[in-house]
């Protein structure tokens, strides 16, 4: 491709819900551009986009790919993004960089569950947005309907721009109300015929074409003089309205397409080119020095990191979008999170699975170089002397744990640098190695986001390994205040060992008065890195402990509390009173009041009715009115209190508290019961007490397989 300056470039990303046609569209895009010579399938798996081996083996999008097509003078960026929710960090690092959203529904279903979603992203990013109504040659395909549900949801801005003559199998001609002229389809798609308006058609086309000059002169002080004056507004006034008004994200034309048939796409494309807002027309983007930058090629250089991809063979890719200035293959540019200085060696254009060499990239493209050594997502990097950081992209939390683990012993290594590389790529998966559970942990948006993890620790690093339920990270505290004393004591031939300990134990609660008839020498409280606190009082008297040994006491009660007496769950919000003891004059030592402080506080612990407390989380679920009563009573079968409901978008959203240990496979178990129609979002909300039946079994089974130390 000639070399393109920032008034001819323009970034677009393909959005909607799974099986919407997004992949086709762009495989027409392409098409249509001339950019192939033949439009792929993805039935056939020869799509540009879709080229991944899983993605192929799938049928379906699991990664945002990068595409580019000249366009009337333009370069159009086209990134195709995956449809479904677990996939979210695709979609929403796509939004980031694209000028405009165009968000694609299947007129077969209407508004889902997904384009809501989407929508919530586009208002996030306050991006340009205008829909495609796909499919409406499908039979059960219905505009009027799905236009409908699209002005309920997202508001009366949704403006209709073409409706079909007809829909379903004899779909093959569009009126367009901007335009006013009606454009007709051969069997085969491509470029259509423009054909005046039919006369049974005039009256409504001039009834949305006055509508649609009412939005955009609504929108704009100047026109709507000019539509006062005149009472109409012209084809430029109304391209320049749609135009401010979509910076604005004031107004959503609606247009109309089926991808499958390659008809109604030409005109969209022009639609990007002629109305579709440049990056520089954009408001400038937020720093966080609180300053902004102009996307402006005479501005200093400054790019960001949007997405990396590592491919074998290759290394790492890092694609970028240039925010200001012009990036030359050989610029060297400072990683403002970093400081380090990259060399940027190849400047690359994505097509696909195809890699196109160019010598820059002006401000407002979107490119790709290769091994950069300490930039990851999020970075910014600018030239030298420059102060840049630009803002980051917010990820969703995750929504499922799992704990892995590999099947041949020795792998482990292997593993931790698979997940690595795991988490380099995809900022929405993270991994720990959990000390509490002790198990190696995955986070991740949900059962179709792990079953991807699988199968690239599977195929890409040669790892086989095994996913498990993860321990549930209970926590132990007491109910009432009990004394406890303990007497460690060992003769070994030489020096011997002996410390004596009393000790006061209570339920900690934020300002509950001084110990009960204790004299209080001095107080420590820590704050847990597990939540909650322990109190740490000295109240000994007459020197029946010489001080010197408290901090060991204290470090015995704090190896307890890390292994707490009932399950071996960490233990929280307890105060700890030492309030007398012995010592002897040589066998004294701090590893036995050590001891001697971890075994009294054991025995208090025991003794103080000790309460198990497991993870309440707060779970939130979108899903349409005819789901709710399915979706309510499969939470109510996880023991989930719902706390409310109420309408969201025309969806309903249902708030529930539901313990974590009910929620393992929630993610494919919603999707199952609502046919992938509800989405879930969770959130730790606090801990509660578990039931005694189950806090019994839990206690048991921990004594049955645990020989308590120093016994």
């Amino acid at each position: 491709m000639a070399s393109i300056d920032s008034n001819h470039v323009k970034s677009i990303a393909l959005l909607g819900h799974a099986g919407c046609g997004k992949t086709t569209f762009a495989e027409c895009m392409l098409f249509d551009a001339d950019v192939t010579k033949k439009r792929g399938t993805v039935n056939a798996k020869n799509t540009i986009s879709d080229y991944n081996d899983l993605e192929l083996e799938r049928g379906s999008s699991v990664f945002a790919s990068l595409m580019h097509t000249p366009w009337k003078g333009y370069k159009i960026n086209i990134i195709d993004t995956p449809g479904y929710d677990d996939f979210a960090g695709e979609v929403i690092s796509a939004l980031r960089v694209a000028d405009t959203g165009i968000i694609l529904i299947n007129t077969a279903n209407g508004v889902e569950v997904g384009t809501n979603i989407i929508w919530d992203y586009t208002c996030r990013f306050k991006t340009p947005a205008f829909f495609v109504f796909n499919y409406l040659d499908y039979e059960d395909a219905d505009f009027d309907k799905t236009l409908l549900e699209a002005k309920q949801h997202f508001g009366n801005n949704v403006v209709t721009v073409q409706y079909p003559l007809t829909t379903g199998a004899g779909f093959n001609s569009i009126i367009d109300i901007l335009n006013m002229v009606m454009y007709v389809f051969a069997p085969e798609g491509g470029k259509p015929r423009k054909l005046p308006i039919p006369d049974s058609e005039k009256e409504k086309a001039d009834q949305l074409h006055k509508e649609l000059v009412e939005v955009i002169a609504a929108n704009d002080e100047r026109l709507m003089e000019k539509y006062f004056e005149l009472g109409t507004l012209d084809e430029n006034d109304m391209r320049e309205g749609l135009h401010q008004s979509m910076i604005k994200h004031d107004i959503f034309p609606v247009f109309c397409a089926s991808a499958e048939l390659n008809m109604g796409v030409g005109r969209i494309m022009s639609f990007i080119d002629n109305v579709c807002p440049l990056a520089s027309e954009m408001p400038p983007q937020p720093l966080k020095n609180g300053k902004t930058l102009h996307c402006n090629s005479n501005g200093p250089a400054c790019i960001f990191i949007y997405k990396t991809i590592i491919e074998p063979h290759i290394g790492e890719l890092s694609l970028f979008k240039v925010y200001s200035g012009i990036v030359k293959a050989g610029s060297e540019l400072v990683n403002e999170n970093t400081g380090v200085t990259e060399k940027l060696n190849q400047l690359l254009l994505l097509e696909g699975r195809n890699r196109i060499s160019v010598q820059e990239l002006v401000a407002g493209d979107i490119g790709a170089t290769l091994k950069l050594r300490s930039t990851h997502v999020n970075n910014t990097l600018h030239e030298k002397g420059a102060d840049i950081e630009l803002m980051p992209i917010a990820f969703p939390s995750p929504n499922l744990t799992v704990a892995i683990s590999t099947v041949n012993k020795g792998d482990e290594e292997k593993l931790a640098q698979a997940l690595h590389v795991l988490t380099e790529e995809d900022a929405t998966i993270g991994f720990e190695v959990s000390p509490e559970l002790k198990q190696t942990l995955i986070h991740c948006q949900g059962e179709l986001h792990l079953q991807v993890i699988e199968w690239k620790i599977k195929h890409v690093h040669k790892l086989e390994v095994l996913f498990s339920a993860p321990k549930i990270p209970y926590r132990e505290t007491i109910q009432t205040a009990a004394d406890a004393n303990y007497r460690h004591k060992k003769q070994s031939g030489g020096a011997g060992q002996f410390g004596e300990v009393s000790i006061r134990i209570e339920p900690w609660q934020e300002g509950m008065p001084e110990p009960l008839g204790l004299t209080v020498r001095g107080k420590e409280t820590i704050e847990l890195n597990w939540g909650g606190k322990l109190v740490f009082y000295n109240c000994i008297v007459g020197g029946a402990i010489d001080t010197r040994f408290l901090p060991s006491i204290l470090k015995g009660v704090m190896e307890k509390m890390e292994n707490g007496p009932l399950t071996g769950s960490y233990a929280r919000d307890i105060r700890v009173s030492v309030f007398d003891g012995k010592m002897h004059p040589v066998d004294s030592n701090d590893i036995s009041f050590k001891i001697a402080g971890l075994q009294a506080f054991r025995q208090a612990f025991l003794k103080a009715r000790p309460q198990l407390l497991e993870p309440i989380y707060k779970i939130t679920v979108l899903c349409p009115d005819d789901l709710v009563g399915v979706v309510i009573g499969d939470l109510q079968t996880r023991m989930g209190v719902v706390e409310g409901m109420e309408a969201e978008n025309h969806f309903q959203k249902i708030t529930a508290k539901v313990p974590l240990a009910q929620m393992h496979h929630y993610s494919s178990a919603l999707r199952g019961i609502t046919q992938g129609r509800a989405r879930f979002t969770m959130v730790f909300e606090k801990y509660a007490p578990v039931a005694s039946d189950v806090q019994q079994k839990l206690a048991d089974m921990y004594s049955k397989h645990t020989v308590e130390e120093y016994a």
